[in-house]
């Protein structure tokens, strides 16, 4: 696989790859080319790689203030001033996709959170499927403050399923900072660290992660996305033909043996 991004850093070790928003001085904000580069990273990721999760942090002690000012807001303003609807109707579209690809792609993705995680940052933490943070971290779905709703990439949709209707409709309506405390209470945040070991230890359960059944790994995750959709009925059926599926692979195999012999499984992803 090569990936070789120009507006983000890329790094892969022991199966997991590190994607570092990296431009630290600004607080890691996105831009249009940024934007593209990691659609086409997530969707690449939906190919056979040697990559098993993937991890997504932000360089120095912010994760992402989101759409750059000057290189996102200040285009956007110019287009519906020249009343070009079709092109913000296309970049709406086309941020949109980020999340999509986050949610295509069979890697389990942790994000690192550490001070500000705000707007696109937030969205990006949103559609991650574990989240690592620290208790100086804030995130904020701040749409709002812009003059624009909080109804973006899918915000309305996947952030109540995560910390309930009540919670993400003040957090979309008033677009406030959530601290760390909040988002750890509510959901949001798997675990909350200590700065220095923040990294580490995200990067280490994501380790643990892609040492897994990786074809089990992705089904999950693929059923935890399929089934907001489905009643529960539908759900049974469909996690009878995913699991039914996985019985067939080889990992399924190695563990029985394993745990019959009393040895620890080591999984190699078929």
């Amino acid at each position: 696989m090569d990936i070789r991004p120009q507006h983000f850093s890329w790094r892969v070790d022991h199966k997991v790859a590190t994607i570092t928003l990296n431009r630290p001085e600004r607080k890691n904000p996105l831009t249009f080319d940024s934007y593209r580069e990691l659609i086409d990273t997530f969707r690449t990721l939906n190919q056979p790689s040697e990559v098993k999760a993937i991890v997504i942090t932000g360089a120095g002690d912010n994760f992402c203030s989101g759409g750059d000012v000057h290189e996102i807001i200040g285009p956007l303003v110019e287009m519906r001033e020249q009343r070009q609807a079709d092109r913000l109707l296309a970049f709406t579209r086309m941020s949109g996709e980020l999340v999509k690809a986050m949610r295509a792609c069979p890697q389990p993705i942790v994000a690192v959170i550490d001070g500000v995680c705000a707007g696109a940052g937030a969205i990006i933490a949103m559609a991650s499927d574990i989240r690592f943070a620290t208790p100086r971290s804030r995130v904020a779905f701040l749409f709002v403050k812009v003059g624009l709703s909080g109804a973006d990439m899918g915000a309305c949709a996947i952030l109540p399923r995560i910390i309930g209707h009540g919670r993400a409709a003040e957090l979309l309506y008033t677009g406030r900072f959530m601290s760390s405390d909040e988002a750890e209470r509510w959901g949001f945040y798997n675990r909350v660290v200590a700065p220095e070991k923040l990294l580490t230890e995200a990067t280490q359960f994501a380790r643990e992660l892609a040492d897994g059944p990786t074809v089990a790994h992705a089904t999950t995750k693929r059923c935890l996305h399929q089934e907001w959709n489905m009643s529960i009925d539908e759900a049974i059926e469909n996690e009878a033909q995913a699991q039914a599926g996985c019985m067939e692979t080889e990992d399924f195999a190695r563990a029985y043996r394993a745990f019959a012999s009393k040895q620890t499984p080591k999984f190699e992803g078929n």
